[in-house]
């Protein structure tokens, strides 16, 4: 009877591939739930081995929030073509692709899971709120923010968290609706903050002169 033969991997092939196994299982589940037997049998080795690549199940949650953490900063990177209004909502548009296909693990990233208080894990998400931050003033085309800016740059990142966070209670609300809702947000938090700064006028004067001309050119506005 012939047999398969298992190819050896390499030292990182095997801890990507851990990795991999770990935030497919946490995608459907808490972490919390998920046992380094079960990431074990699904990755197809034993669970010493595992642990000969992890020294516990933290390092490797905390690793695949790593991974995790760096795809998800990734979906708020957009080209600057086309309307502000636009460009954000292809970016909610990704970012919910994630919330969606990650429910519990993306609970896990923001709330802490089993790794609530490590400063690794901490990190990670400051730096998710980072790359955000800064693909945001890019967008907007700004390189030395005023306060009243970063804060509501800031206040809208921390707006779309809480947001994804109640909509994966029971995803009440149409996912599409939020989106938008969203974009419009972030519009109206401008809009109030201009009132109070000639620096924050202007650049909302910029982006209405955007929405201007992709209406000019027949494109719909996404901030009304």
């Amino acid at each position: 009877m012939a047999t398969g033969v298992r190819r050896r991997m390499g030292v990182e092939e095997r801890r990507q591939q851990l990795i991999g196994v770990a935030l497919e299982l946490f995608s459907s589940r808490s972490p919390d739930e998920v046992s380094i037997d079960e990431i074990a049998t699904a990755a197809g080795i034993s669970r010493p081995l595992v642990y000969h690549y992890f020294p516990g199940k933290l390092s490797l949650y905390e690793a695949a929030l790593k991974r995790a953490a760096e795809d998800l900063a990734d979906r708020f990177v957009e080209p600057r073509e086309g309307p502000l209004g636009a460009r954000l909502l292809r970016v909610m548009r990704r970012y919910f692709d994630f919330v969606d296909d990650h429910g519990p693990g993306f609970s896990a990233l923001l709330r802490g899971g089993p790794g609530v208080g490590s400063s690794r894990t901490n990190t990670l998400i400051d730096g998710v709120r980072q790359a955000a931050y800064v693909q945001i003033l890019t967008h907007l085309d700004v390189t030395n923010p005023p306060a009243r800016l970063e804060l509501v740059v800031r206040s809208w990142i921390s707006l779309v968290e809480s947001a994804a966070l109640i909509w994966l209670e029971g995803r009440r609300i149409p996912r599409e609706e939020l989106e938008t809702k969203l974009v419009h947000d972030f519009a109206s938090l401008m809009t109030v903050s201009a009132a109070y700064d000639k620096e924050m006028a202007a650049i909302l004067r910029r982006m209405v002169s955007d929405e201007t001309i992709a209406d000019d050119q027949g494109y719909a506005s996404n901030f009304r």
